[in-house]
């Protein structure tokens, strides 16, 4: 029973210390061979989108306002008083 235990911890303790060698490894290659001009332009199109998404909120935040307004607008004149 100890022998089985006993091994059964040797290969899991190998398994998951192989697994982390090797994607450590393989992590380090990458970083080493990526060009850094495209690193870097994909961190600078990470930032522009943020940017496009922020404008794109504020635009659609502006016409419902401008679109509510020309709603209340309507709205009081159905409802004004009339002269007769």
């Amino acid at each position: 029973m100890f022998k089985r235990l006993f091994w059964l911890t040797i290969g899991a303790s190998l398994g998951v210390g192989t697994s982390w060698w090797v994607t450590r490894t393989v992590r380090q290659k990458i970083e080493r061979y990526a060009p850094t001009r495209l690193t870097a332009g994909v961190a600078n199109k990470a930032r522009t989108v943020g940017g496009d998404v922020r404008a794109a909120v504020a635009d659609g935040r502006q016409a419902m306002h401008d679109h509510e307004e020309l709603l209340r607008a309507q709205l009081d004149a159905r409802y004004a008083p009339r002269d007769r």
